[in-house]
């Protein structure tokens, strides 16, 4: 006779959700053992080993809040091996794909499914050559020209890791739709490549960073797009990026409040490996400045940016920035950050400010 969780799962997929509750299956010797956003990747905490369910089978559960999006691995040993009850992975943007799965009140955002009857925006490609400011010499950047109101001047948004954002997280679909419900005004968009190898260097509060967006990427920008004169309003334009190119995109606004005074910064890894980046010092000790910050980081997220994000959300809230800060329940990763970004975009470019 059949477990009754492995007729389950082969009807349903795992993990098994009853509530808050999600069981994960194995049929077989010897299961794998798991990790995920959940134990912070086996950095630190313990990974979740199976338990004995039946005759050749394992099950192991994980409580989490309904409104939660994971994503695991099964291991066994130092190699991956694929969950034969869960068909959903993606990859993980570095070395391996994840298994993902909501729970029951949580699902990917409607804004990011392109929808026929929306007018979409326009995007372009272009080399950038800045051979002493950025690694190899040249930098792709995309720019995106929004649809509505094409004719009428509109703020810019810089985003780090660019194309990460245009494609695993539809930044330029959620933007059309955001836009076509008139929840927040036309807005176009800079997405700049990252270095690869050099992204390190480059987003770690990095000058010549600075340097390339004011001298190459705003002109680069100003010329194709239909934009807002930065020096008639300054602060109107935003910039955006999760994890380093979050650290980056508040050293940005730190740094350049007159152009970029508005600042979305996702999971900012504004401490890696117990060293803090100079941008706390700049948000502690320089000058307030006319700044509108909108952050957020995963509950699941790593455990050292979760905690980098709390304080420096500290930091900022007692200098008197004007801020708005959110922890979700989901972990490191563009599906979350997807999810979530339209949340930055109406507090920071609503319709009617």
């Amino acid at each position: 006779m059949t477990h009754p969780l492995l007729q389950r799962a082969r009807v349903e997929g795992t993990p098994l959700i009853d509530g808050e509750t999600a069981t994960l299956v194995w049929r077989g010797p010897n299961p794998p053992h798991i990790i995920g956003d959940f134990n912070d990747w086996e950095r630190g905490l313990k990974p979740l080993k199976m338990k004995r369910a039946g005759p050749g089978v394992w099950a192991a559960k994980l409580e989490l809040p309904r409104d939660t999006y994971m994503e695991y691995a099964l291991v066994r040993g130092s190699r991956r091996v694929l969950d034969p009850f869960n068909l959903h992975k993606l990859w993980n943007g570095i070395n391996a794909y994840n298994h993902f799965f909501y729970m029951p009140e949580a699902a990917p955002t409607p804004l990011a499914k392109r929808w026929r009857a929306v007018p979409h925006g326009t995007v372009t490609r272009h080399i950038v050559r800045a051979p002493f400011l950025v690694a190899d010499g040249k930098r792709p950047v995309y720019l995106y020209q929004p649809p509505a109101n094409a004719h009428e001047p509109c703020p810019l948004i810089v985003v780090y890791d660019g194309p990460d954002y245009l494609r695993r997280a539809q930044l330029t679909t959620l933007v059309d739709n955001l836009i076509a419900q008139k929840r927040i005004r036309p807005v176009a968009l800079a997405m700049i490549e990252n270095g690869g190898p050099a992204r390190f260097m480059e987003y770690a509060c990095s000058e010549s960073t600075l340097a390339f967006v004011l001298s190459q990427v705003v002109p680069l920008a100003r010329q194709h797009l239909n934009l807002i004169d930065p020096d008639q309003s300054p602060g109107a334009y935003g910039v955006l990026g999760a994890s380093m190119g979050g650290l980056m995109a508040l050293y940005t606004g730190l740094r350049l409040s007159h152009i970029f005074g508005k600042v979305l910064a996702q999971s900012g890894a504004f401490s890696i490996n117990t060293f803090d980046h100079v941008v706390y010092d700049l948000a502690q000790h320089g000058p307030l400045r006319p700044l509108e910050i909108w952050m957020n980081v995963g509950r699941y997220d790593m455990l050292e940016l979760l905690a980098a994000n709390r304080r420096m959300l500290e930091v900022l809230m007692n200098k008197g920035y004007r801020l708005t800060y959110r922890e979700y329940n989901a972990g490191h990763n563009y599906p979350a950050w997807r999810d979530e970004v339209w949340r930055g975009l109406e507090a920071l470019f609503s319709w009617n400010p």
